[in-house]
């Protein structure tokens, strides 16, 4: 079985660190791989989603750069660095794609013309992406009850109201404010101990 198509994970994926997840993928086993890709396969999806790529398209890209991690995990140096590394992948990725889609009108006229390279991910949308990570991180280590609060009153569009929030969490109407302010003071907890600030 490939690290791709591995059963669901047992642990959470916020249950290791990035340098426990890395060798213990290394050293072969497969629920670090399958905690890796549940870890990190919103952070992949949202590079193409940002290039505006159709689903399967998307799909293409997230295969793509799980390949290229699984290929060259054993070279990366620090595994800090690896949310940026699979953002630059998924970047390269995506502008492969939109220079396909691109040589296919513009090759007819010209088939000679040169391979154009990759240009530098974008500093804003490197910035922009990290942020929805930790967000996704931080998330992920608050209780099912306070992810799904924060979900349907701030994340869900349009936000639920009071009466289908406390329906769907089994809370009184009237302790839904103090709930939701437990939980967004341990959703910027979670992003101080993150290091975001």
């Amino acid at each position: 079985m490939t690290p791709l198509m591995a059963k669901a994970p047992k642990k959470q994926a916020g249950a290791w660190n990035d340098t426990r997840l890395v060798k213990e993928c290394l050293s072969g086993n497969e629920e670090a791989w399958s905690l890796l890709i549940e870890k990190y396969k919103a952070l992949i999806y949202s590079i193409p989603v940002k290039y505006r790529l159709p689903p399967d398209e998307a799909a293409d890209v997230f295969q793509a750069t799980c390949m290229e991690l699984l290929t060259r995990l054993p070279g990366l140096r620090e595994p800090r660095a690896l949310p940026k590394w699979l953002m630059q992948v998924a970047h390269h990725q995506c502008y492969r794609w939109k220079q396909r889609q691109q040589r296919m009108v513009s090759r007819d006229a010209d088939p000679h013309l040169p391979e154009p390279e990759t240009p530098a991910i974008a500093d804003s949308l490197v910035e922009q992406t990290e942020e929805e990570q930790l967000l996704r991180e931080a998330m992920a280590t608050l209780t099912p009850q306070c992810r799904r609060l924060v979900e349907l009153l701030f994340i869900e569009i349009p936000p639920r109201p009071y009466t289908e929030v406390a329906a769907e969490l089994g809370l009184a109407i009237g302790s839904i404010g103090f709930t939701r302010q437990k939980c967004i003071e341990r959703l910027r907890r979670n992003l101080s101990d993150l290091g975001f600030h």
